[in-house]
């Protein structure tokens, strides 16, 4: 993911959830995605989908049992 890409896809989701603490991260080897971070907690990937011509992203959030006893 390029530059352009993180700073709109990190100010939609900020938007979306009312949330100005979600940071969008480059992956140090990765460039077909990103890191999805709220705060300092790790929430899950974002992917660029360019199949067919389209340019779209994936959001992928694992949810733990652990996290639900919280």
């Amino acid at each position: 993911m390029n530059k352009t890409d993180i700073a709109k896809v990190q100010n939609y989701l900020r938007r979306t959830f009312s949330n100005t603490n979600i940071r969008v991260v480059a992956r140090p080897k990765k460039d077909d995605s990103a890191e999805v971070y709220i705060g300092e907690e790790f929430v899950g990937v974002l992917s660029v989908d360019d199949e067919d011509g389209d340019h779209s992203f994936q959001f992928q959030m694992a949810i733990l049992d652990t996290d639900l006893d919280e």
